[in-house]
């Protein structure tokens, strides 16, 4: 099925997005440093937010959710413990996470809504919690939005399955 071209005047746009998108999915893949990952793939101003959606009940054993993650460390803004960085920790004190080269689809298949300069990605990767050892394969969607004008991301929303990692992580 061919998918219609954007308009021209927002062919550039999308262009733009889903190249920073892909390129930001991508550095997963090599293991990139998160506070490197933040240099380079988000925003500064305004600061950048990172949101990871998931219900009330799973905060205790899975504290990176729920959470408005927003500025960095160096700020000097932000409250420390609610930082983008400390997105990053949380998530890596709890879970593994272990993509491979088919976590994430081609560039094309990436979602650009060049109307509310958001693109949406679904991909999949192996999970593993770090104090029981256990893993799961998951499926899991990013929605990227409020890009600034070079591409970078000023707001990153996962939905993942809370469920599977409770119960990795050790809950009944």
């Amino acid at each position: 099925m061919l998918k219609p071209s954007p308009p021209p005047s927002t062919a550039p746009r999308v262009s733009l997005l889903r190249t920073h998108a892909h390129a930001f999915c991508q550095a997963f893949l090599t293991s990139t440093p998160p506070r490197k990952i933040l240099d380079d793939f988000f925003t500064s101003s305004p600061p950048p937010q990172i949101t990871e959606h998931g219900p009330d009940w799973a905060v205790s054993r899975l504290p990176f959710l729920g959470v408005a993650f927003r500025g960095r460390d160096a700020d000097g803004k932000t409250p420390p413990d609610t930082t983008c960085d400390k997105y990053f920790e949380r998530l890596g004190n709890t879970l593994s996470f272990h993509p491979d080269e088919d976590s994430f689809p081609p560039p094309e298949e990436f979602i650009v809504d060049a109307t509310t300069d958001a693109v949406s990605v679904v991909a999949k990767a192996k999970f593993k919690s770090v104090k029981t050892g256990k893993s799961w394969d998951e499926t899991f969607i990013y929605r990227l939005s409020k890009f600034d004008a070079e591409g970078r991301i000023g707001h990153w929303e996962i939905w993942a399955d809370p469920l599977s990692a409770w119960e990795a992580v050790g809950g009944v």
